[in-house]
């Protein structure tokens, strides 16, 4: 941990014709009778954030919310002015931009503003003030120059909060370092009504609890969602500490959907209309430019960040352009039209991969790219869910980057409620087919309950995946540390999470070494 840190803590068709249908997603016209609301009161209740950083550039983020969990956030449904500021200090006596804008009720009163004018690699404060209340302070960081010499960079990756499976002890933990990113690899929030028995000493309201909301729909659950997830203070802290890059994975639509279907049948076009009301409040409590802001049910989600002549992060959709998910034993599982990223995504991450001059790239997506099989003994038992259910898509992902000798490649994930470290390789039933790069899988920051180091199944994990070197079912998430010379990926687990008062330790130390694509132990 560094002492400045704590310091700082202290003080498509289908798009189209939905988008010119605004009532359908359920989404106000400026001209609605307004809703309840105070006109007075502290509005920055769901902290600050900020993200998407770049050499010159990083968004600043807030949602104005007088109770975060009161119609529309206790609001009036009006425009109110916000003035923001950035600064070299945390004391603002060096301010380098501000300005005004306007936090509008169509969104929420989120605002984002692309902060642009910046230096590379420097940290900045920012704050934002409305109605004479003034923000928290943030601290944010941009990248590097585009290609020049970087000697280390930390950054850790996060994934799987559900709120009613336990406290975000791992965040008061990720808010504690130094971190040049955070990378949140999905399932932000879950999409079913809290369990009233569950409620963690905070008071929800009955149309946020099951069995009132069995899975949420409508725009404004969504929103709901995101407001309890983020009144969280361990939550808001880490928001607060560096920049994020997000992406999503199912829970902030509606569990193992895949493009345009869900799990459970539900007509297309409907389903449809319910994923654009997900993504909508995703961009609207996320810090993400207007480049990412949903048209419709589709949103820009994959996009590519350069860290100087170290690393690349190429941060992937694996939900909006995925084919249908087909059972292990159904005719056309292994089908080569079938695709977990869409053509075209695919086709972007390996001409990224392939001319990258970068020291490590990264792949950062939503599960487990090593093949895991489950069935003890002879037989394949494989995750429909995830890349294992599109073996020719995965194939095709990892010839490519064979094909292209791609240096040094590592894929994170998430999704699995588990921490798992495995190699990549070409040919998973081949012991002599070569690694074409390593994966490191984050366990979940709550979802799951408190769990244990070693149960039944990751036993069965190590037993019958030799390409998979570790595994650990506890709560927590990774911190990486990447030089030139090596990759550092630090697992910090916690003892309990389902009662207040847990504390996060390191369990284990992985390295990989520059041109060397195999784990092994610190």
């Amino acid at each position: 941990m560094v002492a400045t840190r704590r310091r700082f803590l202290t003080l498509t068709g289908a798009a189209a014709a939905l988008a010119l249908n605004t009532d359908l997603l359920g989404i106000e016209e400026a001209r609605a009778a307004p809703r309840p609301g105070r006109s007075s009161g502290y509005p920055f209740t769901l902290g600050v954030s900020s993200g998407d950083p770049l050499p010159d550039a990083v968004v600043i983020w807030t949602r104005l919310a007088l109770d975060p969990l009161a119609p529309f956030g206790g609001m009036d449904y009006e425009p109110v002015r916000v003035r923001w500021q950035v600064a070299e200090d945390e004391r603002f006596r060096k301010v380098v931009r501000s300005g005004s804008t306007r936090a509008e009720p169509e969104v929420t009163h989120a605002v984002h503003v692309d902060v642009r004018g910046l230096r590379p690699s420097r940290d900045y404060f920012y704050r934002f003030e409305a109605g004479g209340e003034i923000s928290p302070v943030g601290r944010t960081r941009t990248a590097p120059p585009a290609g020049a010499h970087l000697r280390r960079m930390k950054f850790a990756f996060v994934s799987c909060q559900s709120w009613t499976s336990g406290f975000y002890t791992a965040y008061a933990d990720v808010a504690g370092y130094d971190n040049d990113v955070i990378v949140h690899l999905g399932d932000y929030i879950y999409e079913f009504g809290v369990r009233p028995d569950v409620a963690r000493n905070v008071e929800i309201p009955s149309r946020l609890t099951f069995p009132n909301v069995v899975e949420t729909r409508t725009l404004d659950q969504y929103r709901d969602q995101y407001a309890l997830f983020m009144a969280d203070p361990d939550l808001q802290a880490a928001h607060r500490v560096a920049p994020w890059i997000v992406t999503i994975d199912d829970h902030e639509v509606a569990e193992n959907w895949a493009g345009m279907f869900d799990e459970d049948g539900e007509p297309w076009e409907t389903f449809m209309i319910r994923r654009a009301n997900a993504l909508r409040a995703h961009w609207e409590h996320m810090p993400l430019r207007r480049a990412q802001r949903p048209v419709g049910p589709d949103m820009q989600i994959y996009r590519r960040f350069d860290f100087g002549d170290l690393l690349r992060l190429n941060v992937m959709d694996t939900r909006q352009y995925r084919t249908r998910i087909l059972e292990q034993d159904d005719p056309g599982f292994e089908d080569p039209a079938r695709t977990f990223t869409g053509a075209k995504q695919e086709a972007w991450l390996l001409d990224g991969l392939g001319g990258s001059r970068r020291r490590w790239n990264v792949i950062a997506q939503q599960n487990s790219m090593a093949r895991l099989d489950s069935l003890p003994g002879p037989g394949l038992r494989l995750g429909i869910d995830r890349w294992d259910g599109y073996p020719a898509s995965r194939d095709r992902v990892l010839t490519g980057v064979y094909e292209r000798e791609v240096r040094n490649l590592v894929s994170i994930g998430g999704d699995a409620h588990r921490s798992i470290a495995s190699d990549l390789k070409l040919d998973f039933d081949d012991p002599a087919s070569p690694r074409v790069g390593v994966e490191f899988t984050g366990t979940s920051i709550s979802s799951g309950g408190d769990g244990v180091d070693l149960d039944a199944a990751a036993r069965v994990t190590l037993a019958e995946n030799p390409h998979v070197k570790y595994v650990n079912v506890q709560r927590g998430y990774v911190n990486c540390t990447v030089t030139p010379r090596e990759w550092e990926s630090e697992y910090r687990v916690a003892d309990f999470i389902t009662d207040p008062g847990g504390t996060l330790s390191t369990r284990i130390r992985l390295v990989v070494e520059d041109g060397q694509p195999q784990i092994r132990t610190v």
